[in-house]
């Protein structure tokens, strides 16, 4: 059962698609877990998306739903793949959207690891 307000878990997501090999990606790890792969339309010179392999919206659903083993493995995974794709001793940025508001696009918990190059704000100030 999702998270009270949130919209229930769509099968046909592009995600889930990717999950069922119904859509082919680029894959960087991909354990019992997660599975990881580069971004269609990169922000930065290294941007692979983190994605748990359940039937999750939003992180909010995700730390609701997940059990302690799997929200362990997906997070390690996180860390992992940030490892295996050189960004640590530079440095990178790991974040997820959630909803309208926090620019979420697909419906499917995801995070974004981005990184090679210095990333600047998280946000623009807004206009005074």
């Amino acid at each position: 059962m999702p998270v009270s307000g949130l919209p229930p878990y769509d099968d046909g997501n592009v995600f889930a698609r990717i999950l069922r090999g119904e859509i082919p990606s680029r894959k960087v790890h991909e354990d019992e877990y997660a599975l990881a792969f580069h971004d269609i339309a990169p922000q930065a010179p290294v941007h692979v998306l983190v994605i748990p392999k359940g039937r999750y919206v939003s992180l909010a659903d995700f730390s609701a739903q997940a059990g302690a083993e799997e929200v362990a493995g997906f997070w390690r995974a996180v860390g992992l793949v940030a490892r295996q794709l050189g960004l640590e001793q530079q440095g990178y940025r790991a974040m997820t959207n959630m909803g309208h508001d926090g620019g979420q696009e697909v419906p499917h918990f995801h995070v974004h690891i981005l990184g090679g190059k210095r990333l600047g704000a998280m946000l623009v100030a807004p206009a005074a």
